[in-house]
């Protein structure tokens, strides 16, 4: 073995803590990397793959009704390859097991052959049979929930009928990858909410539509532009009571999938890029000092002959032993987190291939990635290396001016005993190596803040939502536009306290050439089952005679108050106005446009209509109520709030669990790692120095006093500047992450805090003991000794 090969291993074996903590570290990064960004290309490869493969729709577009010769007529647009002619209706689900009605959503497809679009994967069980009136196919996410498999039965009222479905299959569809029923819920709730495929012929029957149709999904040629082919669509389908159509971009399911390919795309980028900058920082941190601690072996080694690259070479291996070992157990580490998280994703995105296979590409840039760290940690250290001419390095190093600090210029020495001051003036003569020690510690806190800020975060949303906007017991949907005096009956089911009616218009908004699509919410001005409020808990009344705009949807919009845009109403007589926005509100879920109830009545000339109504209900008679409800062949659908808390609660528990646990576990590794090294490079350092206060009657506590105690103002430096950057890096993930869908709100507890501090008070801790440990132990003779 060569000379420095054996040097190297003696280096090794004597900076063994050191190291273990760099790859320990190394390994942190690498796993995140590794598991994020294969989930990147597991969701975007599989979308991708699934819906080339299972023709998904370029654009929908759902109306009244229409005769099914409107399909021959769309085909025959400009740029549009085929075109799936459909029912779409939702019902109410009496399903066993569940007290309160579940919604179900009716697809028809053909009773012989595939759809033209949006084909269905069969899981189990069988397809339609023909004439087969009460058979379905259910989604596979709406049969795990409910324990529904091929034979089960449920009951469903359909165009006012009761009637029992049989479930002849399990399927998939692209159109229904994240099963939720529209842009206005953010988790699933498969238990409540489930798509169930039925015979064309069957569906026609049992709604009065035979000969008819009311949805159409279309696939477009090559090279089509998707804005020419909707203009054209929606001129077409006017007539028949169009509701607009609008572009894959905008389909609620491949919205959120998408974005979630992005956000991993981001975050396999971002934390990980922590991770390994923290892990340069170290090796930055190690190896330069430790060139210090070794000049007189440098020089030795040059005065032997030894180039200037054979000593580069020999500290850039010193740098990759720790990166390469925390390297290999970071992606062994990382592919056992993707396969939980993949199975994750799996319960969430309703893909045909459940099984996660390694990317090897993904594995060789986690190990170039993690040998480009220490090339950048080491860099600093090599290039010092390089410049010791071998005379200059065998003399020891200058010693430092002795000068009066700031300390003590202010008098603050006198009060300090003599190890305080020992410990005050090393740290005001070294400002550069303690700031990055503080600087490397804060890290460490900012990691731990920014991890766990996410709980609060979802906590937040959780209670304002739940809280203080929705709070009605019962969302009740009408099929169709009912009279203001619905309001009358519902009061009289059983169990209901009050009733608040609300009205609900689909609409695109436009101001110049910019235009968005928009559900009008109607609220009667003294609201109080259902409010608007914003994230600072502010409750806003819909202003009269105007238009309350989501302040995400007036930055889409680019519109301020006090300016008018133009709303194009997507049903009914498609009425046309020019509304004043009066207001804002900044509310972290969605976008929307809300109206008073009366105001949005009379733009759409409609009288005292209602779409649904919200519900205050006495709990011993929810039952009652629910049995009720499912009777009533008006009601095409029905919310329940308590029930939509707890499914956001386990959806939450479930996404957020593993990942922010990453996050914890990896940022104390950190945490740990940044002061044990901190600490033991300083007796690296001060060893002989240390060693001379014990020959000269200094006991062990004293000395133990000085170097743990020059690393205690560290951290109590580091603490304050870490919860600083926490709150930047919780600031830029929600900067990062805003979206047209939800806003992260940038909301940090008073625990969240804490536990930060509390974690690297701890690793101190353990690392100030560690230290004592071998401080104690110190061979005074070893280390007094000089070599000549």
């Amino acid at each position: 073995m060569p000379p420095l090969d054996r040097k190297l291993l003696r280096d090794l074996v004597h900076l063994k803590s050191q190291m273990a903590a760099v790859a320990l570290v190394v390994a942190c990064g690498i796993a995140l990397f590794v598991a994020l960004r294969s989930m990147h290309g597991y969701l975007a490869t599989t979308q991708q793959r699934y819906y080339q493969e299972y023709r998904f729709a370029d654009l929908f577009a759902s109306f009244r009704q229409a005769p099914l010769g409107i399909a021959q007529r769309a085909s025959a647009l400009p740029g549009v390859a085929a075109v799936e002619a459909r029912i779409v209706q939702e019902v109410l689900l009496d399903l066993p097991g569940l007290a309160e009605p579940a919604t179900g959503r009716l697809v028809s497809i053909p009773e012989r052959g595939q759809p033209a679009v949006n084909a269905l994967h069969l899981r189990r069980g069988r397809w339609i049979a023909p004439g087969g009136r009460d058979e379905v196919l259910i989604s596979e996410a709406f049969s795990r929930a409910n324990r529904l498999e091929p034979g089960s039965t449920f009951g469903a009222v359909i165009h006012g009928r009761w009637q029992t479905l049989r479930v002849v299959g399990v399927a998939l569809s692209p159109e229904y990858v994240y099963e939720i029923r529209g842009a206005g819920d953010l988790f699933p709730d498969n238990r409540r909410f489930g798509v169930l495929w039925m015979g064309r012929e069957a569906l026609a029957a049992a709604f009065d539509l035979e000969g008819s149709c009311n949805d159409l999904a279309l696939a477009l040629a090559p090279g089509a532009r998707p804005l020419s082919v909707i203009e054209g669509l929606d001129r077409l389908l006017a007539p028949w009571g169009g509701l607009g159509a609008y572009g894959r971009e905008d389909h609620v399911s491949h919205r959120f999938v998408s974005d979630e390919i992005a956000e991993t795309r981001v975050t396999s980028v971002l934390i990980p890029g922590i991770f390994l900058g923290v892990t340069a920082f170290l090796l930055h941190i190690v190896l330069l000092r430790l060139v210090a601690t070794q000049r007189d072996q440098i020089a030795v080694l040059k005065a032997f002959g030894y180039t200037d690259g054979a000593v580069g070479g020999h500290y850039l291996k010193m740098a990759l032993v720790p990166v390469v070992a925390g390297s290999a157990v970071g992606c062994g580490l990382g592919l056992w987190f993707a396969v939980g998280l993949a199975g994750i994703y799996a319960r969430f995105y309703q893909f045909p291939i459940l099984r996660y296979e390694p990317d090897p590409w993904v594995l060789f840039w986690a190990l170039a990635i993690g040998g480009g760290s220490a090339l950048v940690g080491a860099l600093a250290a090599v290039r010092r290396a390089l410049r010791l001419p071998p005379a200059e390095a065998m003399r020891p190093e200058a010693p430092a001016r002795f000068r009066a600090g700031l300390a003590e210029r202010l008098g603050l020495m006198r009060r300090l005993p003599p190890a305080g001051r020992m410990v005050l003036r090393n740290l005001e003569r070294h400002p550069v190596k303690a700031f990055l020690s503080a600087f490397g510690l804060a890290l460490a806190v900012a990691i731990l803040v920014s991890g766990r800020f996410t709980f609060d975060a979802v906590e937040f949303m959780e209670e304002l939502q739940f809280e203080v906007i929705e709070r009605e017991d019962v969302n009740v949907v009408f099929a169709t536009l009912r009279p203001r005096a619905v309001v009358h009956h519902l009061a009289r089911l059983p169990g209901v306290l009050r009733v608040e009616p609300y009205r609900v218009v689909p609409a695109r908004l436009v101001v110049g050439p910019r235009e968005e699509r928009a559900a009008l919410l109607g609220l009667e001005l003294e609201s109080q089952l259902h409010r608007i409020v914003d994230r600072r808990f502010a409750v806003h009344r819909p202003p009269p005679g105007g238009l309350l705009l989501s302040k995400k949807m007036a930055e889409m919009l680019d519109v301020r108050p006090g300016e008018t845009l133009t709303v194009e109403v997507l049903e009914g007589a498609r009425p046309h106005r020019e509304l004043r926005v009066s207001g804002l509100v900044d509310e972290l879920i969605g976008v929307a446009a809300y109206l008073e109830l009366a105001d949005l009545n009379r733009v759409m000339r409609e009288g005292r209509a209602v779409s649904g109504a919200y519900l205050a209900v006495d709990s011993r008679h929810a039952h009652d109520l629910y049995q009720s409800l499912k009777g009533l062949p008006a009601v095409t659908s029905v919310a329940v709030r308590q029930a939509a808390r707890e499914g956001f609660r386990k959806t939450v528990a479930e996404s957020f669990r593993l990942s922010i646990v990453m996050l914890i576990v990896f940022g104390s590794v950190i945490a740990f790692g940044m002061v044990y090294n901190s600490a033991r490079i300083s007796l690296s350092e001060r060893g002989r120095e240390l060693a001379s206060l014990r020959i000269l009657g200094f006991s062990r506590g004293e000395v133990a006093v000085i170097l743990l105690g020059e690393q205690a103002v560290l951290t109590a430096l580091a603490l304050p500047l870490g919860l600083l950057l926490g709150w930047g890096l919780a600031a830029l993930i929600v900067l990062r992450f805003e979206s047209e869908m939800f806003r992260i709100p940038l909301v940090i507890s008073t625990f969240t805090y804490a536990f930060a501090l509390v974690v690297v008070g701890l690793a101190a801790l353990l690392s100030a003991a560690a230290v004592r440990h071998r401080l104690d132990h110190l061979d005074l003779v070893a280390v007094l000794k000089t070599r000549e």
